[in-house]
């Protein structure tokens, strides 16, 4: 008899924490929809940064090709898992790309762990206005392996914006790399970022990204690099899309990031990215 009540009590706390743990997880994703419904829908852009908040695993696969014409692979694209924890914020992690440089004056190896909190200021839905205005701050660790990370970690404050016209877009980005040391040599760099967005169909967004990185101090002091990237998002398909409070979904996309100025580090930077939202 002891041994029966022992056995149903053991299963009643196991359903409980069942319970506790279902309502834990529904109640985050009704706070996570409610928190997206008050921004435009917008596809995040396939490179550049971006001011919604959303929540994804993402993982992004690079190939650039060097001025010495060799091709280095980027797995990861120092992406990873975004989370929507509320208060119009995003905390991201990055996990550290596996980089392979296919020369043997390089060794292969991780890149550098890290992260990003990004609060919302100002945003309104498509019918609302369509804007957002956002800021976030990275943080790099030098994780990485041989020299396939930074000497010293970094931060990197940015501001964000978007403006939407129906089903046209801008997206525009301005921010700073600050090396937490040895600034001589590494130097800081300022990056602006616009994306052009065109809505077409249901899942198709075409393209046009500009990025230039202004150089000061460093071995490229007083320099700038730019590239233009045309792309395509395909954004998304819900796993049970016959259900509206249904989240999971996959999205994917690509483009080339192609060298318009005399400087460029790399060229013809072919990207692919995949994502898992929920």
């Amino acid at each position: 008899m002891l041994k029966t009540i022992a056995t149903l009590a053991l299963f009643a706390g196991a359903g409980a924490a069942l319970s506790a743990q279902d309502n834990f997880f529904s109640h985050w994703e009704k706070r996570t929809t409610q928190t997206q419904s008050k921004q435009p829908s917008w596809a995040v852009p396939v490179m550049a940064p971006y001011p919604m908040l959303i929540q994804v695993f993402r993982a992004d696969f690079t190939r650039q090709v060097t001025p010495t014409l060799t091709d280095t692979w980027n797995y990861g694209g120092s992406r990873g898992l975004n989370l929507i924890p509320g208060f119009n914020s995003e905390f991201d992690i990055y996990y550290p790309p596996y980089i392979q440089h296919n020369v043997k004056t390089a060794k292969d190896g991780f890149g550098d762990v890290g992260f990003l909190y990004k609060y919302r200021i100002l945003s309104a839905n498509e019918k609302n206005g369509n804007y957002m205005l956002s800021a976030q701050l990275t943080a790099t660790i030098p994780t990485g392996s041989y020299s396939n990370g930074s000497t010293d970690a970094s931060v990197s404050p940015t501001l964000l914006a978007g403006k939407g016209f129906g089903h046209f877009d801008v997206i525009s980005c301005a921010g700073g790399t600050l090396p937490t040391g040895d600034t001589v040599k590494l130097g800081r760099t300022v990056a602006w970022n616009t994306t052009a967005q065109y809505h077409i169909h249901k899942y198709f967004w075409p393209e046009i990204e500009d990025n230039a990185t202004f150089f000061y101090g460093g071995k490229n002091d007083g320099k700038m690099q730019n590239f233009l990237t045309p792309g395509i998002m395909i954004s998304k398909f819900k796993f049970r899309p016959g259900d509206a409070t249904s989240r999971p979904a996959i999205a994917f996309g690509g483009g080339e990031q192609i060298a318009t100025s005399q400087l460029h580090t790399y060229n013809h930077n072919l990207v692919f990215t995949a994502r898992l939202l929920f």
